[in-house]
């Protein structure tokens, strides 16, 4: 043979591989390339309705909380409660998407396909179950975050209760979990829409019910904005809805179900401190409660939590302070929060109490500063009179009473008084003001229940 064609050969041994003689043994196959966890888990969360529940719940409590921002954007206790009422409309939504995620394998008869995978039924739940326990509160947790954002610049004392806003977004999640669990157990395809119109019912019956049992439910709204929460609250809350979730998760895919014991007795301990406790769980703030009092006369003092409001307060009531000024029996100053104010009318040195100035304030300012000051007026003759008011006597104090208040804080547009109320006006229009102070001092020093003994310009 030729040196070429032995070169030849050669090369084709090289190229073809032998064939395996008898009696050895067959090569193992290779393993199918494994995907990561991670990835896994990434691919789950980028598909399907997670996304888009995410969004949701940012419209939703981005809409509702934009058009009820007076009521909030200014105070943080405020932010947070009605942050928490949220949930009353976020709740039924996870819920929904959790159920319709739960459901996915048997609409897609890919049930019986997964299970023969070597991956653990648990683990299968879990990433599943992933999109609907994570994307809802992401979307909670960004709304929060934007309200918070809005808030910071009003806002006078404390801070953001960042505890409670997390243990919301925790029982987001839950609910979310909880759903899934139930879509994963019904057969029907409107499953999801019932289960949120339950959720929701659910959440407005604990959220207005009055039994200790209102401390477990995460939509419950506490409104004194004096008050903070217990530092254990936002923990206790979150072990108590995360336990629930998953004791129903593990029983519905653990290989041992016992094992659901575990986060089920933790939940049910929460529950009985949370109860337990009621409204033990917040707590007066003196910070929050203390005093901030401008230089005028009568003295304007609001709670520190309004410190902001103080300049607005203060320009509202200065034409009523002018009037009051050195006359004999007037307060020595406006005084609002929890305190009440000391020691009373014809008893010296007093204090009225002023409206609560955040009712009118739109972000740092009063939208109609006369009202304010037309309240203020009211509460400076409020008083609470056993006496009988369908007399002769207690109509004509009241038509003096509602012609005194106009005169000291008069508010364009307001409804015309009595007619016998419009004549007391017009003659403490007419008095100059030596003759007027003099009948406001008579005024401060009468017992306003005493209907025959107030004095009539």
């Amino acid at each position: 043979m030729s040196a070429a064609g032995s070169a030849g050969a050669s090369s084709v041994e090289t190229a073809v591989p032998s064939r395996r003689t008898a009696g050895s043994p067959a090569p193992a196959p290779s393993p199918p390339p494994r995907r990561r966890p991670r990835r896994v888990l990434g691919t789950e969360l980028r598909r399907g309705l997670g996304p888009w529940s995410a969004v949701a719940v940012v419209v939703v409590c981005g809409v509702t909380m934009y058009s009820k921002a007076p009521q909030w954007q200014g105070r943080w206790t405020g932010t947070t409660d009605l942050l928490r009422v949220m949930l009353l409309l976020c709740g039924p939504l996870a819920v929904a998407v959790g159920c319709w995620q739960g459901g996915r394998e048997r609409r897609r008869s890919t049930g019986d396909l997964l299970a023969s995978l070597p991956r653990a039924p648990l683990r299968r739940a879990l990433l599943a179950v992933a999109p609907a326990a994570l994307w809802p509160p992401a979307g909670y947790l960004v709304a929060a975050a934007g309200c918070a954002l809005a808030t910071w610049p009003y806002a006078g004392a404390g801070r953001p209760f960042l505890s409670q806003t997390a243990a919301d977004a925790v029982a987001l999640g839950a609910l979310g979990v909880l759903g899934f669990v139930a879509g994963r157990l019904v057969r029907w395809r409107l499953a999801a829409p019932l289960l949120a119109a339950v959720t929701y019912v659910g959440l407005g019956i604990s959220a207005y019910m009055d039994s200790p049992v209102r401390w477990l439910g995460p939509a419950y709204r506490h409104a004194d904005p004096w008050d903070r929460p217990v530092w254990w609250f936002g923990p206790a809350s979150m072990v108590w809805t995360a336990g629930l979730a998953g004791a129903a998760l593990l029983a519905l895919a653990a290989r041992r179900r016992i094992s659901a014991l575990l986060p089920l007795t933790a939940a049910c301990a929460a529950a009985v401190v949370l109860t337990q406790t009621g409204e033990g769980l917040w707590r007066p703030d003196p910070a929050a409660a203390r005093l901030v009092c401008d230089d005028g006369t009568p003295r304007v003092c609001v709670t520190a939590v309004d410190r902001k409001l103080l300049p607005s307060v203060s320009a509202a009531l200065t034409d009523l302070n002018a009037k009051l000024r050195g006359v004999p029996g007037a307060p020595d100053r406006w005084v609002d929060g929890p305190r009440a104010p000391s020691p009373g009318r014809n008893q010296g040195a007093w204090e009225a109490q002023l409206p609560n100035p955040f009712e009118l304030s739109e972000r740092g300012t009063f939208s109609d500063p006369a009202l304010y000051a037309n309240w203020a007026a009211g509460h400076l003759f409020l008083q609470g009179c056993s006496a009988e008011y369908n007399t002769p006597a207690a109509r004509r104090a009241s038509d003096v009473n509602s012609a005194v208040t106009r005169w000291l804080a008069p508010r364009p547009g307001a409804t015309v008084l009595p007619p016998e109320g419009e004549v007391h006006l017009r003659r403490l229009h007419a008095m100059d003001p030596v003759e007027s102070r003099a009948y406001l001092a008579r005024y401060l020093a009468a017992d306003l229940c005493r209907f025959d003994e107030v004095p009539v310009p």
